[in-house]
């Protein structure tokens, strides 16, 4: 497939689970009647709450809320990409955060478990231990679609170039980036990493955000961002709850790669 619509859906999920799927699923549908092929959602889209409870409130993959989104899927005939949802593990007393990728058919075709953990204290404010809760994955993943390759990635990792690299390696065409960005690194860094990974990776980036104030009390950055191979900014979410869209071409990205063979010249 040469081009298609992809869309950011951008979010401002609280403690309501049920509100929250509700409301994904209304702007997941707005975005298929925008005609997305490919849509994603933010970071833990479905439940934002305290820390304490995301044990209590943690479900398998899969369950419950993929199921939903799995018909939600197969209704539609998209790529979904469920942002991320808090993912139960046996034996282990923390949770993932895990994305999932469902294609058109309603199939669920893998699951990324976030790799790196936003732990940060800026004084005054913000304080964010994401270890204490949560389990970090193990694995990269990159899954080839009938859209082009897909790299899975999350919030916090978009600060780790050698994620993204390892990602095009495995032939990713298309970055992932769902998030919860909070407002003061979004302010002084979230555009710039997201172009970055654009153009060093010479992939189209795509990263919905939350927006608002999380239940933790920060502010959420918003901002959600669909970046081209060469660094443009194509769609831009700015504030409030809402989707983009932009095209996905593939031609134009095998141009990039080709007139600029930086990923061909990579010697370490």
């Amino acid at each position: 497939m040469a081009g298609y619509v992809a869309a950011a859906v951008q979010m401002s999920s609280g403690e309501d689970r049920a509100a929250n799927l509700a409301r994904a699923a209304e702007l997941v549908r707005e975005a298929a009647a925008r005609d997305a092929r490919l849509v994603v959602l933010p970071e833990v889209f479905a439940w934002r709450g305290p820390r304490t409870e995301e044990a209590a409130i943690a479900e398998p993959i899969p369950g419950p809320t993929t199921e939903k989104f799995t018909a939600l899927a197969r209704e539609c005939r998209i790529h979904l990409c469920m942002g991320s949802i808090l993912e139960a593990a046996a034996g282990e007393p923390r949770v993932f955060n895990t994305s999932c990728l469902i294609g058109p058919d309603g199939v669920l075709l893998a699951r990324y478990r976030k790799l790196h953990l936003f732990d940060v204290d800026l004084p005054g404010r913000v304080s964010v231990r994401e270890s204490e809760t949560r389990a970090p994955g193990t694995e990269v993943v990159a899954v080839p679609t009938a859209l082009g390759t897909l790299g899975l990635s999350i919030c916090y990792d978009l600060r780790f170039p050698e994620l993204y690299r390892a990602l095009v390696r495995r032939g990713a065409e298309v970055l992932l980036v769902p998030s919860a960005f909070t407002f003061p690194t979004g302010a002084a860094h979230w555009e710039v990493l997201c172009r970055a990974r654009a153009i060093e990776n010479q992939c189209y980036l795509i990263a919905p955000d939350q927006t608002g104030a999380s239940p933790s009390g920060h502010a959420d950055y918003g901002d959600s961002l669909i970046v081209d191979p060469w660094g443009r900014v194509v769609a831009r979410a700015g504030d409030g709850e809402g989707v983009v869209t932009a095209e996905i071409d593939r031609e134009s990205l095998a141009r990039v790669r080709r007139e600029l063979p930086s990923l061909a010249h990579a010697r370490l």
